[in-house]
């Protein structure tokens, strides 16, 4: 991805993604998604705002997230989410009542 050059640390090279490609997107469903850590080769992250508690947040996670992650950082084993989504207060989607 353009703007990595240079960047050796996992954990800077995620929040550059994050920053950059993730957040500006997710952005108008009202959501974010916050870094965690990286340890070993798992991302652990924290939706936020309209992902937390979204009925698509696992679609999101892992069809959009953790591909474009893997994808652009080959090192990336996995995307893991640490949101405790029964908190979500004003999620994008319902949970259970479909999109």
């Amino acid at each position: 991805m353009e703007g990595m050059e240079g960047m050796t640390d996992l954990g800077e090279k995620v929040q550059y993604i994050l920053d950059t490609a993730v957040n500006p997107a997710i952005a108008a469903h009202g959501g974010y998604i916050e870094l965690i850590e990286v340890k070993d080769k798992t991302v652990y992250v924290r939706m936020g705002g309209g992902c937390a508690g979204c009925g698509a947040a696992d679609i999101t996670l892992k069809a959009g997230v953790e591909a474009m992650l893997k994808e652009e950082i080959p090192e990336i084993e996995e995307v893991l989410d640490t949101t405790d989504h029964a908190a979500g207060t004003n999620p994008y989607y319902s949970p259970g009542k479909g999109f």
